[in-house]
């Protein structure tokens, strides 16, 4: 069976938080995959990235990005 639920890792041990409802007997073995959260501040970041600009500039910007020559060059040399 499957489960997923958040946890804190603390003096070596995973712990869970409150709300979730795990479903497991005690001591029993299980595999964890852990995917740490983005820091919350990168994440503010990304998001805000163009909070100052016009639409024109990000349509701009975004036409300069999708634009390979720009970054890698004419892939046919004259």
């Amino acid at each position: 069976m499957q489960q997923a639920f958040e946890a804190i890792y603390e003096n070596g041990t995973f712990r869970p938080l409150p709300g979730g409802n795990l479903t497991i007997s005690e001591g029993s073995r299980v595999r964890l995959t852990v995917e740490n959260e983005p820091e919350p501040k990168a994440l503010e970041l990304a998001l805000n990235v163009f909070a100052d600009f016009t639409e024109s500039e990000i349509k701009e910007i975004e036409e300069i990005a999708l634009k390979r020559d720009h970054f890698f060059g004419s892939r046919n040399p004259s």
